[in-house]
């Protein structure tokens, strides 16, 4: 069974996603649908900031390659929204809608492909007024501006998804009778990150220059070499950060005087090689 678009909804596909008001009257009371609901506005959770030259908020939000987000959003005061028209857009894609719900359905024609299967209302909670989306399995693609609106409100709200990547450093000890060589390599990331070393009391290292390799993925591999030399601890910590989303891994290792070992971190899937040559 085919779904019918309403002609509102295809008309600001057309543009993009961008919203069209209209102001068409209430035959009971003579007010516009804009005018009746004048008291109610959208928020949201987040970094708000309010513009003063349009009805919209904006807030960031930041996920993980891979990680189910919530984009949040409710009513306020809280009014049924079962059969509202709620869109979610962004307007740099073709077709530039991500979500639809129409008087009570999901309009699965008007949404961009690639969100097929991985957006989704809460629907025990529509009436309530909460009217947060989920996009499920986060991808690299997935980052953008969203743009949501409610046509019989004639506001919007612009959500700034910043998607990123992580993962764990796996580091290596080369050494000799004159000098050791710690390696640190971490796989999986994006936005590119930045590699520290740091000694058993949290100093910075010098260090040489990151090696960084952008894979046909998209994600970044990052290495980094530093000698060292004997310490009281002779413990040592490579920190790999990415500055804009803040997530940090890191992964510590004791530099023996002995055989090989394998040292362990004290979170899971961070482990550190000693190798001797």
């Amino acid at each position: 069974m085919n779904t019918i678009v309403p002609e509102d909804v295809a008309k600001r596909e057309e543009v993009g996603g961008k919203p069209l008001i209209h102001s068409a009257p209430n035959s009971n009371t003579g007010q516009t649908i804009q005018e009746e609901l004048m008291g109610y506005s959208i928020k949201g959770c987040g970094e708000v900031q309010e513009d003063e030259d349009r009805e919209h908020l904006e807030w960031h939000l930041v996920a993980i390659v891979g990680d189910d987000i919530i984009l949040p959003c409710h009513l306020e005061p809280a009014m049924d929204a079962v059969a509202m028209t709620l869109e979610w857009a962004r307007p740099d894609l073709n077709p530039g809608f991500v979500h639809v719900w129409h008087y009570g359905q999901e309009l699965e024609l008007s949404k961009h492909p690639s969100y097929e299967g991985r957006m989704s209302l809460f629907i025990d909670k529509l009436k309530h007024g909460d009217i947060s989306l989920k996009l499920s399995k986060v991808k690299l693609s997935n980052e953008g501006k969203y743009r949501f609106f409610i046509p019989s409100l004639g506001r919007e709200s612009i959500v700034q998804l910043v998607v990123g990547a992580v993962s764990s450093p796996v580091n290596e000890i080369t050494k000799d009778s004159s000098e050791v060589v710690l390696g640190c390599e971490s796989k999986g990331w994006y936005p590119e990150p930045e590699v520290f070393w740091l000694d058993g009391e949290g100093n910075i290292l010098s260090a040489g220059p990151t090696e960084t390799v952008r894979g046909p993925d998209g994600l970044y591999t990052v290495s980094s070499r530093v000698t060292v030399e004997k310490t009281n601890t002779n413990r040592f910590t490579c920190r790999v950060q990415q500055q804009n989303i803040n997530p940090t891994r890191e992964t510590q290792i004791h530099v023996p005087g002995v055989l090989p070992v394998m040292v362990m971190d004290t979170r899971p899937a961070l482990f550190a090689m000693v190798a001797k040559t």
